[in-house]
């Protein structure tokens, strides 16, 4: 891969544990960090552990002439501290190899999760997200408005749901909470779509309100996301690093924002960048996005 070609990378989620991955142009796959699936299966935080893990484990295959060492091959990873370093990584054939060598139930959940995520809703609404990201078509969305946002909602969930753009005509809630009610819902969307979007606060405003509304039947929270970035970048020249927010705060913060917006506010205020043209902000953005909908159900 070209040194000054932006990568396609991204980020999968078993559970908590974050799985880097990056894309290879010349091999039209994924790659996958070794290191980070080895933490993921021993539940095991610490990069030395699974760096020493590795290299023992590694040796063992030379000897045993195991084809896997030989699949390894290594690519730039962006680490914890924003830098990118040499990483070894595996392609989804050398992954399900790599498993093979860790016989548990956790092994197990990790095979079912890896080769059935990309064939979800979710796994393919998610390539439409990046791939919306990478077409001019964002650049015709209108900023700030209920039509902007079904336009969003059109493209990432269009082909999976029949009801993708279109404005719910049911009632729906969520943990005990009523989202707008249908009868009124057009008029209450009216009336977000004409509040201010000049300054952080009414940004945040007008996002948590279009959160009330919840205007589609599924997937509210990942549209949405999307149509917030859209105002800050347009109005403020700044956008969301959605990697730098923890997942159970923000959906602590958003059940609170009802009533007190305060907690989302700083939330939101100390994960703003204006490095809103970096590709990599974007595609992780989308990775979180997803990750706030995924539920908990990894097995231990």
């Amino acid at each position: 891969m070209g040194e000054n070609k932006p990568q396609k990378v991204s980020i999968r989620f078993f559970g908590d544990w974050e799985i880097r991955a990056v894309w290879s142009d010349e091999n039209s796959k994924w790659y996958f960090s070794v290191l980070d699936i080895i933490g993921a299966i021993r539940k095991e935080a610490s990069y030395e552990k699974c760096r020493n893990y590795w290299k023992y484990l590694k040796a063992k295959l030379k000897k045993e002439n195991s084809q896997l060492v030989s699949a390894t091959t290594q690519l730039k990873l962006t680490a914890k501290d924003g830098k990118k370093y040499m990483s070894d990584a595996l392609d989804d054939k050398g992954i399900l190899m790599l498993i093979s060598e860790f016989p548990s139930k956790v092994a197990t959940s990790f095979i079912q999760w890896f080769t059935m995520s990309e064939e979800t809703i979710d796994g393919k609404s998610k390539s439409k997200a990046y791939s919306l990201f990478d077409s001019s078509f964002i650049n015709s969305i209108e900023v700030g408005t209920v039509k902007g946002l079904q336009q969003i909602h059109a493209y990432i969930f269009g082909g999976l749901y029949d009801f993708a753009g279109q404005i719910r005509k049911l009632n729906i809630a969520k943990g005990g909470f009523q989202f707008a009610m249908a009868a009124y819902l057009q008029d209450s969307l009216k009336q977000v779509e004409a509040m201010p979007e000049n300054t952080f606060e009414e940004i945040v405003s007008k996002y948590i309100e279009m959160n009330i509304c919840h205007p589609f039947m599924e997937g509210n929270g990942r549209s949405t996301r999307i149509w917030l970035d859209l105002m800050l970048k347009k109005n403020l020249k700044k956008c969301i690093d959605w990697s730098k927010i923890d997942k159970k705060q923000y959906l602590e913060a958003m059940k609170h924002s009802v009533v007190d917006s305060t907690m989302l506010s700083e939330l939101l205020k100390n994960a703003m960048t204006d490095d809103i043209n970096n590709r990599e902000v974007s595609m992780k953005g989308i990775d979180y996005s997803y990750y706030y909908e995924q539920e908990d159900d990894i097995a231990e």
